[in-house]
């Protein structure tokens, strides 16, 4: 009699008659559920981390944030919304939002324009290219406790290093108080902000364009465009999500800003450079108004998380289209 089963692959044998849906339905099961342990066992010590140093921590601050409480103890002396009230009074902060508005929209118009700029010239080729590349990102490299330290120096008062080369150049009256006038303390930590960020920016930029294809180019060039049409009509538009990606994080990046100003001014002159996150550390860590501060962590939580979800609402949306995938099991 033929057997009407099909060989097995391994030995050759009749593999017999197929196991009963049943039992097809129960290793699935078996199957799924050791991907899924096998997963959450990955998973698990990452959730830890986040949950103890993330998430609690967020949410402890939402909570204080209801209290008039010094950091001593638990908080027991419940206001209310008093804090929030409080902080849309405080002239403090209401600066505090004009100046990093003032900061985004430099960030903006100034630096991501000049990091694109060279990272178009350093994506031609020429002699030392490579080392100009490293010159430029090198600032990002360096802490924001250096940067500070070092334009602190640079910018001092009638001996620091700009000061000086005013000087020799004979443009001593445009010298002065750099960080200590409140006219220009944010011109000034604009300047070290670009000087220290834009690298960063610039290479997002370059690898972009080096994933441009080449014939695109070329055949523009062909049909007879310039360098600047072939850069509007080809370049920028598949340039176009790592600029969404920079504008993001330099927004983000702008509303968070914190040590660099720290190190370099502390918020002063009489707070002309203050940001919210410098005035969440003086309330919470040299006035011991913790309840506050943690009002203003909970506000600038509520404009990055607003910022981020419209954004990628209405910005990024494209670029997330489809690029999400789904995990299956062996069987279907």
């Amino acid at each position: 009699m033929t057997s009407t089963y099909l060989p097995d692959k391994r030995t050759g044998r009749d593999a017999g008659p197929p196991p009963p849906a049943k039992d097809r339905a129960r290793s699935r099961a078996r199957r799924r559920t050791l991907n899924w342990l096998t997963a959450t066992g990955f998973q698990l010590p990452a959730l830890v981390l986040f949950m103890g140093l993330v998430l609690l921590p967020m949410l402890f601050a939402l909570y204080a944030a209801f209290f008039r409480w010094g950091g001593f103890g638990m908080p027991t002396d419940y206001i209310g919304g008093e804090n929030f009230t409080r902080l849309f009074q405080d002239e403090v902060f209401l600066g505090d939002l004009w100046r990093c508005l003032g900061l985004v929209v430099l960030s903006l118009v100034v630096q991501l324009p000049f990091a694109l700029a060279m990272a178009v010239l350093l994506n031609q080729r020429m002699r030392g290219r490579a080392v100009y590349r490293m010159l430029f990102f090198a600032p990002y490299v360096l802490s924001e406790a250096i940067t500070g330290i070092l334009f602190g120096m640079i910018f001092a008062p009638d001996d620091g290093f700009a000061d000086q080369v005013l000087g020799k150049v004979g443009l001593d009256g445009l010298g002065g108080e750099w960080f200590a006038d409140p006219s220009t303390v944010m011109a000034t930590l604009f300047l070290v902000m670009t000087w220290k960020y834009f690298g960063f920016h610039m290479m997002l930029y370059l690898a972009g364009l080096q994933a441009v294809p080449r014939e695109l180019t070329e055949a523009a060039l062909i049909d007879g465009a310039g360098p600047w049409q072939r850069f509007r009509n080809v370049t920028l538009p598949l340039l176009a999500p790592t600029l969404r990606i920079s504008v993001f994080l330099s927004v983000i990046g702008a509303i968070q800003l914190f040590d660099l100003v720290w190190v370099t001014t502390a918020g002063g002159p009489d707070h002309h450079s203050e940001t919210m996150a410098v005035t969440m550390f003086q309330y919470g860590f040299k006035r011991y108004q913790v309840g506050y501060a943690s009002a203003i962590s909970v506000v600038m939580f509520g404009i990055s998380l607003v910022f981020a979800l419209a954004y990628q609402r209405f910005v990024l949306r494209r670029d997330l289209e489809g690029a999400t995938t789904t995990m299956r099991g062996d069987g279907k």
